[in-house]
């Protein structure tokens, strides 16, 4: 440190602005950072002139990433929380960037270990819970230091509630909210150390917008993920407690005091309840308790700021004016937020899963418990519940209908299955009979009886909407239905349900804010009348407590939802027959591909016809694995609502769902009108989602149909001059000679008209009125010596007479023979053809 004390000796102020940030090398790579002119919209923070800040902005330009955390690491150890204070905000926005995405700080999101091992290696290991960063914020955290927090970077349900001066529910922004002095810059919050360095965290993977070129960063492998699952293990512990902050100094740091007061009083709504740590702490004398006592406010905090910062950007009362077709768009998150959601969702189902079966017992909060214990039976329905269900029916309703929603689902599959997290692993069976759910489960399926119900609605009206022929979506179908084919399972949710449905005989009047399930007390739960169980009432609470005191509920178990899922089914059967019907054709046409075809030249198609099917793309693996998927998807849902196999079989007759005659195509439902037919609005589903299609064939004059990539332009409009003068010349030579009735009548009948319009498949019977008026004469048509693969051909023709000494003369001649040999046997069979027609 001694080259710093000189270079503070002899330093004099140099211009320094916020493009001094402390970036990784690796990072100044990209076009992304332009910080000179992106500096002056990041939020300012207004400290007092520090030498050691400065110092630190100008080593961020010149020394490289590896030796600025060195110096970082000493310079944490070495400094005290006096002169530490003022650098804290810097650092913390020069690594996870600023709260209006500007500056991107350090990229965790798009740091990867195997792209860039050095950097990303040096950053865990500065961020690790045990690491610098995390000993800079216990050293200022004990000298009880406040940061201000702009409340307008908050998720939008937050600050509106605190812009109209109502306090949030949340216990996290109690005592902490500060109201800006004559011609401050706004409300904001006053956090302390570890509380800032959380929420700018949680923030960053909202706030910084990923790169152009980080299109195909796989989220499990960047360093933001990697952390967040660090932070989970190491301040939401599976074994054992919490660890304490590590510090140099004997007494280790003391507790957080208590947060200010508000200046301006406030209208807060519902039911506020302490922290578990402050109610703990306000009844205890004893000083030798359990240490985790003192720490368990940082496992609150942390989980509280991610649920808050990541969860918590839609309300009941958004969520009901979202219903509205006319409702704009609010906040939408992507699939990576949604990756990290799971891997919350994930840890707090084992976080909560690991009391022991002793504490788990409802004898069991009778008998002192420590505040962890507390904690892990409450962070769920007190914290994540309300806000994880408002977070996935805003998924569902709004989310692409695309692939992109396997990570919605899946983060709702890991939710409703707390089961696959539990310490204790149930015993494996073969893979025919599925594991049964223990009896344990069912209070956590009848708390949580809203988010299997209502959203597994809202995912039955999605997959209703949705191409079930793409492997990716049947797969997403396959995966619910054997999650909630689990066995005794479905049996759990209709007890729920039932619960719920039974008679409110003299309940009072509803008030959802009073139902949440963490809130109950016994003194409340006496005024109940005993009519009415526990049970029920907790699965009553839970579902006014989350959709309101209004609530509609459509029983998952009821006929409306069990028409849905036969529709569902049909859907199913239907989408197997065309994967069939698809792959069919795809063997058919690669069957008969011929050599010119493999060349790249089309067969030529006289009508315009251009079947469209995807399975070129798709591939026949593709289509075996979507029928797989399909069919087990339909035998779990028959399991789950008890379908017989008559039910489907008379409503897949129903659909129209049995192949023509051909055994092949199929047309979109529709019904005849008066003008031709008309789509029903299956038919719509089936052509938008590319189940069925129309047969589109061209239907006019067959020489003036638009020139085809197989043709040579200026030879066919050469070709179609040259005809077009002699069809005029000798119009009335080949009309007398196509009226004849003997054979040369009918050969030149072959080779001088056209199918007409009344002979072909006409899909509107408008088009039939107008075939006669359309009907044409006998004429000459040379197109076809226009076409790539004719001239090529001939060009065979001619190149392997050479190899035989065949001259072009000679060669043309017996082309010539050889085609009127062709012709004469076609007439002969077009002839004996229209003998036999009745």
């Amino acid at each position: 440190m001694t080259t710093f004390r000189r270079w503070v000796a002899e330093w004099r102020p140099p211009l320094l602005s916020r493009a001094a940030l402390w970036v990784p090398q690796w990072f100044y790579k990209s076009d992304a950072f332009n910080a000179p002119q992106e500096a002056a919209m990041a939020f300012p923070h207004p400290q007092q002139p520090s030498f050691l800040l400065a110092s630190l902005k100008a080593d961020s330009i010149n020394k490289p990433f590896a030796q600025r955390c060195q110096d970082l690491v000493k310079v944490i150890e070495d400094f005290p929380a006096k002169e530490l204070h003022a650098v804290f905000p810097w650092l913390v926005e020069s690594i996870f960037g600023s709260l209006d995405g500007v500056l991107v700080g350090w990229n965790l999101r798009c740091l990867q270990g195997r792209v860039n091992p050095v950097e990303h290696s040096i950053a865990m290991e500065f961020l690790d819970p045990s690491g610098p960063m995390m000993k800079l914020v216990y050293k200022l955290q004990a000298e009880d230091y406040k940061f201000d927090f702009p409340v307008s970077y908050l998720p939008g349900p937050v600050k509106a509630s605190i812009q109209e001066r109502v306090l949030p529910d949340s216990p996290l922004y109690h005592n902490k909210v500060q109201f800006p002095p004559a011609g401050g810059l706004g409300l904001h919050l006053a956090l302390n150390p570890f509380e800032y360095y959380m929420f700018f965290f949680a923030l960053s993977l909202i706030t910084q917008k990923p790169l152009p070129g980080a299109l195909h960063v796989r989220t499990s492998d960047c360093a933001y993920f990697i952390l967040v699952d660090r932070y989970l293990s190491w301040f939401l512990p599976t074994e054992g407690s919490v660890l304490p902050p590590l510090s140099s100094s004997p007494g280790g740091p003391r507790p957080s005091p208590a947060p200010r007061t508000p200046a301006v009083p406030f209208a807060s709504y519902g039911l506020h309840h302490t922290s578990l740590l402050k109610r703990h702490i306000s009844h205890q004398t004893s000083v030798n308790a359990d240490p985790a006592s003192h720490e368990i406010w940082r496992s609150e905090t942390l989980l509280q700021v991610f649920v808050e910062m990541w969860l918590h950007h839609y309300s009941l009362e958004m969520y009901q004016k979202m219903q509205s077709p006319h409702a704009k768009e609010s906040f939408m998150p992507t699939e990576e937020h949604v990756l990290v959601v799971r891997l919350l969702l994930k840890h707090l189902h084992a976080f909560a899963n690991s009391l022991r079966p002793e504490q788990v017992s409802p004898s069991a909060h009778s008998h002192a418990t420590s505040p962890l214990e507390e904690f892990k039976r409450a962070a769920i329905p007190r914290f994540v519940q309300q806000k994880l269900y408002l977070f996935l029916q805003h998924c569902f309703g709004h989310w692409p209908l695309d692939a992109s929603f396997r990570a919605v689902l899946e983060m709702w599959l890991s939710y409703l299955q707390p089961w696959r997290y539990a310490p204790e692993k149930q015993v494996q069976s073969s893979d025919s009979q599925a594991r049964s759910v223990s009896e344990r489960w069912a209070p956590f399926v009848q708390d949580n009886l809203l988010l299997y119900t209502k959203l597994f609605l809202g995912f039955l009206s999605r997959a209703l909407r949705t191409d079930l022929v793409s492997p990716k979506n049947a797969l997403m179908v396959f995966r619910v239905a054997k999650v909630f084919a689990q066995p005794s399972l479905a049996e759990m949710i209709q007890r729920g349900e039932q619960l719920f449905l039974e008679p409110e005989l003299g309940i009072p009047h509803r008030q959802h804010r009073l139902f949440t399930a963490p809130a109950l007390t016994g003194s409340f739960l006496s005024s109940w009348p005993p009519a009415i169980s526990d049970t029920s009432l907790k699965v009553k609470s839970h579902v006014y407590s989350l959709e309101g005191q209004d609530c509609k509920y459509t029983p998952m178990f009821g006929p409306e939802v069990r028409t849905l899922v036969l529709r569902l089914a049909q859907l199913i059967t239907q989408a197997k027959q065309t994967a069939k019907s698809l792959s069919d054709q795809y063997g058919e046409s690669t069957a008969s591909r011929s050599f010119l075809s493999w060349l790249g030249f089309s067969p030529a198609d006289p009508y315009g016809a251009y079947p469209a099917n995807d399975l070129d793309e798709m591939g026949q693996d593709s289509v075996r694995k979507t029928d797989e998927y399909l069919e087990k998807a339909l035998e779990y849902l028959c399991q789950v609502f008890r379908l017989s196999e008559a039910q489907l079989a008379q409503l897949t007759l129903a659909l129209g769902t049995a192949q023509d005659e051909s055994g092949k195509k199929q047309l979109p439902d529709c019904i005849v009108g008066e003008d031709g037919l008309i789509l029903t609005p299956l038919g719509r589903y089936q052509i938008i989602n590319g189940l069925r299609r129309f047969e589109v064939e061209y239907q006019g004059d067959s020489e003036l149909q638009p020139i085809r990539s197989y043709e040579v332009a200026g030879l066919v409009r050469l070709l179609f001059r040259l005809s077009s003068a002699i069809n005029r010349r000798f119009a009335g030579q080949m009309a007398a000679l196509c009226s004849r009735a003997d054979f040369l009548g009918s050969f030149c009948r072959y080779h001088l008209l056209e199918p007409g319009l009344s002979d072909r498949h006409l899909l509107s019977p408008v088009g039939r009125g107008r075939a006669a008026s359309r009907a044409r004469g006998p004429r000459l048509s040379l197109r076809f010596l226009g076409s790539y693969r004719t001239l090529l051909s001939l060009l065979l023709a001619f190149f392997v007479a050479s190899l035989f000494c065949v001259g072009p003369l000679l060669c043309t001649l017996l082309l010539t023979l050889g085609y009127v040999l062709y012709a004469l046997a076609m007439t002969l069979l077009t002839e004996r053809g229209k003998l036999h027609q009745p």
